[in-house]
């Protein structure tokens, strides 16, 4: 059985070292030590008032930090409500002065800044996202960008053409990924999970790594996979042949981060929803942004991302349906290290 940790994932050197502050933390403790015995009830009374103020000038946040995995920019809703403007209008309206976005390369890099406390929102794949919930870190799902997403196992030239002929071979892909999930599901399915070697490799190193001859067959993302078929590399098998296996993409939040403001999901929710509608009815414009941003040719992103994929609502219900199917999975796979049920995940704004 195959397992891979929340932290688990190369990080460039260029990455930035992430420090936890501890500043508000200590001045909380200092502010809510309790008084002594030799202090008068009205002196309490004053301290009390004083510490009710701290913690509220505690909680007005000035700064939202966005963490995505992708390329320079961030793509779908929220990347397009970045570029349009409409996050800047609306999160300034909502008393946030700056916005700042880091990209990861994959989502388990993602989850390491989550647990340190220096991101406040993430987009990522469903693998990464839930493996970090089942772990006890305190997020919540505020929306399903995405849903369907097709994952596709292709293979070196002159190489495999069927999943038999996989036997005794080594494939690759980017661990902690939907792509992951998806290989290990094909294998589970076709009941050769025990007759491959299946390694880590990630997106960017694809490519050479076939062409060298390196992996007999690569599981890779939307987009890769077909500019891979472009390039005359077989493909063997997409996710779209499986119910089940296709994957979804997720906006999630600390818990600390919404305690403090607890309006927030309505309203990340409803700028997501406005430029998913505003993509949409502005489709072509939407793919060459998408292209430029992804450096893959126009015909590749219309091929890999179907707007119908693109929910203009929190939890699609399809979404939902292969996001449950997902958690299942990796729980008895015991990528997961527990269940949990996605109805307490859903951030409470949401439930009601």
């Amino acid at each position: 059985m195959l397992s891979f940790s929340v932290v688990t994932g190369s990080i460039s050197k260029n990455k930035l070292t992430f420090r936890l502050s501890t500043s508000v933390a200590c001045l909380l403790v200092l502010l809510t030590t309790a008084c002594s015995q030799g202090e008068t009830k009205s002196a309490q009374s004053v301290e009390a008032v004083n510490v009710n103020k701290a913690v509220a000038a505690s909680n007005k946040i000035s700064t939202l930090r966005i963490g995505y995995v992708g390329s320079s920019e961030p793509t779908g809703p929220l990347g397009w409500a970045k570029k349009k403007g409409i996050l800047d209008r609306e999160l300034q309206q909502a008393g946030f002065k700056n916005i700042t976005f880091a990209r990861f390369p994959n989502g388990p890099d993602l989850n390491e800044a989550l647990v340190a406390g220096q991101l406040d929102v993430g987009s990522l794949g469903d693998t990464p996202a839930i493996v970090l919930r089942a772990r006890g870190q305190e997020t919540r799902l505020l929306r399903i960008t995405q849903f369907n997403t097709t994952a596709w196992l292709v293979a070196k030239k002159n190489g495999p053409r069927s999943l038999a002929e996989l036997k005794g071979q080594k494939i690759a892909t980017q661990k902690g990924s939907y792509m992951h999930r998806y290989l290990l599901g094909l294998l589970a399915e076709a009941k050769i999970a025990k007759d491959v070697k299946v390694v880590h490799l990630m997106t960017t190193e694809a490519k050479a790594a076939l062409e060298r001859g390196d992996v007999a067959a690569y599981a890779t993302s939307s987009d890769l996979g077909p500019f891979l078929k472009s390039q005359g590399f077989p493909v063997i098998d997409s996710s779209a042949n499986h119910k089940g296996l296709s994957g979804t993409s997720l906006v999630v939040a600390t818990e600390s981060f919404l305690a403090k403001q607890p309006d927030f999901p309505q309203k990340f929710n409803g700028i997501l929803t406005e430029a998913a509608k505003d993509l949409k009815a502005n489709s072509e414009e939407y793919y060459q942004y998408h292209a430029q941003i992804t450096k893959y040719p126009l015909d590749i992103i219309k091929v890999s991302l179907p707007l119908k994929q693109i929910s203009e609502e929190p939890l699609p219900a399809e979404g939902v349906k292969l996001l449950e199917g997902t958690k299942k999975f990796l729980v008895s796979q015991g990528l997961a290290k527990s269940d949990f049920k996605l109805t307490d995940w859903v951030v409470n704004k949401q439930q009601r």
